[in-house]
């Protein structure tokens, strides 16, 4: 497989349609985000979600995250709770991870899990173009499971080229992951400390009186 490398930096409209229409078909790209480079394909392409999996060595019972442009888009395919909907209104886009119960919309997604996460990634207004365009992606962190995730653009290339269709760069990212809060039950649960301090998501959690 021949793997087209670009800077996410100097990608042209033209450019950011192929790449989003390949996507949404079932190519996979490795990107920089707003934490550590992502691999991902469009989510409802079974076959090219199986290939991440084949590709990290990544257990099948670990669901991959979608990636969105925007809350109104993930309103779409998710129930929030009120103290949900909170968070997401104040931490994104950013390094926040939700995991939410499905609409009926979402249901198709959830590939044995029974509910999605969901992040709206706080990177260059070209990222969320090209998700706009491609909405929603399956997404995971761009290593072997249980190897260090990548933040330098020469390891992903070394990585993944020859293994993906794109590699979509942006030099070197920060080491840190998002932050993945369950918003499943009666009560949150942090199953991942990231980028975000604890206890002032735990407590935009909670304080819904002020939520608009």
């Amino acid at each position: 497989m021949q793997t087209k490398i670009y800077n996410m930096r100097t990608l042209t409209v033209e450019q950011i349609a192929d790449i989003a229409r390949d996507l949404s078909q079932g190519a996979l790209a490795v990107y920089a985000t707003d934490t550590v480079y992502g691999i991902g394909t469009g989510a409802f392409c079974e076959e090219s979600v199986q290939r991440i999996y084949a590709l990290k060595q990544r257990p099948a019972t670990q669901p991959l995250q979608l990636l969105l442009p925007s809350l109104i888009q993930a309103l779409h395919i998710v129930d929030f709770g009120p103290g949900a909907l909170h968070v997401a209104q104040v931490f994104w886009p950013g390094g926040l991870t939700l995991i939410v119960p499905p609409s009926k919309a979402g249901k198709p997604l959830l590939r044995g899990s029974k509910a999605l996460g969901l992040r709206v990634p706080a990177h260059l207004p070209l990222l969320r173009i090209l998700l706009q365009m491609t909405m929603p992606l399956a997404s995971t962190s761009a290593n072997v499971h249980g190897s260090p995730t990548l933040t330098r653009e020469e390891d992903v290339v070394k990585q993944f080229d020859g293994q993906v269709d794109y590699i979509l760069t942006d030099g070197t990212l920060s080491p840190t992951a998002s932050t993945v809060l369950d918003a499943t039950g009666d009560e949150p649960h942090i199953l991942r400390e990231g980028s975000l301090d604890i206890e002032e998501l735990l407590s935009v959690y909670e304080d819904v009186e002020d939520f608009v």
